[in-house]
């Protein structure tokens, strides 16, 4: 009897016991707080310290399978596929759907009735309600911040600032958005991402915004609203480019835009009309083909 009755106590010490919601008699959900109780996200967890992370508090979600830390606030008609894994001190809304193999970092919160594909990493970060996040998105992670110390040396810039997800956004497959480092990089509401876009460290972006494929967008770049990059546009960085501005295919931004319009080339100027550019393009391409 006393032997039972140490293991039964080891047992209790070991097994963490979360709240426990009734939803429908005899029917209960997991949950450790409601939404409104959460935890807001103050300094972002950093890697060296989810050593200490202790994987017995960890515990299979009710709906999907996946895994949650005890200290998650979820609402209960969350989806947790099987494979995927929330960490401590996150905020998930209702009717959240987060599937296989996706990983939600410590402290992390997402808005209500998103929807979160396969594959996804997402650290030190908030999103919005209704957004959609395609297979293999990476959001929250370090920015590419490197300086030379006095020895010759490459060292690494602090980068403790977070990324900001607003409404509605649809983000493409394999994405990277990074954390800031001086102020929280931001996506604004309703704006649309491609595929395969780099968004780097301390970027702001407006409302209504249209990334295409293979866009890459340098560090502490401000961006207004309903501003269009087309496939493959880069963007250099402490670049500012004001609203109602649309740049074409293999553009490149040096220099701040600060009116409205069309532009195109390498650097970036503005075309009014946009086919009057165009034009000029193929005359100059025909001429380099004629040439000796």
């Amino acid at each position: 009897m006393a032997i039972n009755l140490s293991k039964l106590a080891l047992l209790r010490s070991f097994t963490p016991i979360p709240r426990l919601i009734s939803t429908a008699p005899g029917r209960y959900h997991f949950s450790v707080c409601s939404i409104d109780e959460a935890p807001s996200l103050g300094s972002s967890t950093r890697t060296e310290d989810r050593a200490n992370i202790n994987h017995q508090e960890f515990q299979k979600w009710h709906n999907g399978g996946g895994m949650f830390h005890k200290t998650a606030c979820i609402e209960s008609t969350t989806l947790i596929e099987i494979g995927a894994v929330v960490h401590s001190e996150c905020v998930v809304a209702a009717n959240v759907h987060i599937g296989s193999g996706t990983i939600v970092g410590p402290a992390v919160k997402i808005g209500e009735s998103t929807k979160i594909e396969y594959n996804v990493s997402v650290t030190n970060c908030t999103i919005g309600d209704a957004c959609f996040i395609h297979n293999g998105v990476c959001i929250g992670q370090d920015g590419f911040g490197f300086f030379v110390d006095e020895h010759g040396n490459m060292m690494k810039k602090p980068q403790m600032q977070s990324a900001r997800i607003g409404n509605h956004v649809e983000i493409g497959a394999n994405t990277c958005i990074d954390r800031g480092s001086w102020r929280d990089t931001v996506i604004g509401d309703h704006s649309k991402i491609d595929n395969l876009v780099q968004i780097g460290h301390n970027v702001v972006i407006g409302k209504n915004c249209i990334l295409c494929g293979q866009v890459g967008i340098a560090g502490s770049v401000t961006m207004g609203d309903y501003v269009t990059l087309a496939g493959r546009v880069a963007v250099r960085d402490h670049v500012s480019i004001v609203s109602k501005v649309r740049l074409a295919a293999n553009s490149v931004v040096t220099k701040d835009i600060k009116e409205p319009g069309d532009y195109g080339g390498f650097p970036a100027v503005r075309t009014v009309p946009i086919h009057e550019w165009r034009k000029q393009v193929a005359v100059l391409q025909t001429l380099k083909k004629r040439a000796p």
